[in-house]
């Protein structure tokens, strides 16, 4: 069966968990009584970043933040993201054989476009960012528009995220979950989200397919 896949890129594609803390201490170097901790901001990955700085700072205070944690991504982004080991050869053998594929991510597009051309990635169909929709995750709505732009049904489709707010995304639309264990947050987290399935390692990804293929067929 040919699915379409759909991919979180932030502790899914790419190892980025460190970048992403860097990132938040950076942009509240002016508010240091006020960061918020490390595991607090592991919480919100996954969600748009203006809705994580809400969480910790009044709105007037969302934009200045926001502008000062986009500089400091723009300019360390080629040194500090690095993808999970074996992820661009399992993406290739997934596009060889025709799955059509796409990001679903809380990134900017902006900043997701320039995060895969720097990892060297050219497989992907579609790319649904944190403003390319009116409601992100946990809302199913960018995942639903990444089915459309592939043209493909819920029952079709599988998609792969590391976070909670992935899963809730991916399990509002109907389509097939994995949890991707190798990411931030631990298995009790993403087991509370209700993944379709859990996988240890991306390298799982095509023999994975395979089955829930052969079980459709079935």
């Amino acid at each position: 069966m040919q699915w379409a896949l759909l991919f979180d890129f932030d502790g899914t594609l790419a190892d980025t968990t460190g970048f992403l803390l860097q990132s938040m201490r950076h942009s509240f170097e002016l508010l240091p009584g006020r960061r918020p901790s490390d595991a607090e901001w592991i919480a919100g990955i996954g969600t748009p970043l203006r809705s994580q700085l809400r969480q910790f700072v009044p709105e007037p205070e969302v934009e200045p933040l926001y502008l000062r944690y986009r500089a400091f991504q723009k300019e360390h982004l080629t040194a500090l993201t690095r993808p999970f080991p074996a992820t661009l050869e399992v993406v290739q053998r997934l596009r060889a054989r025709g799955h059509a594929m796409a990001i679903v991510t809380s990134k900017s597009e902006e900043i997701a476009r320039l995060s895969l051309a720097a990892l060297g990635f050219t497989a992907f169909d579609a790319l649904i960012g944190a403003d390319s929709v009116a409601r992100h995750k946990p809302d199913p709505l960018p995942v639903l528009t990444a089915l459309e732009k592939l043209g493909a049904r819920p029952s079709e489709a599988v998609f792969i995220g590391d976070s909670p707010h992935d899963i809730a995304s991916g399990n509002g639309a109907g389509v097939c979950t994995i949890g991707a264990l190798w990411g931030p947050f631990g298995r009790e987290v993403l087991e509370r989200a209700r993944p379709t399935h859990l996988l240890e390692r991306l390298e799982l990804l095509p023999a994975l397919l395979e089955r829930l293929g052969a079980s459709r067929a079935d």
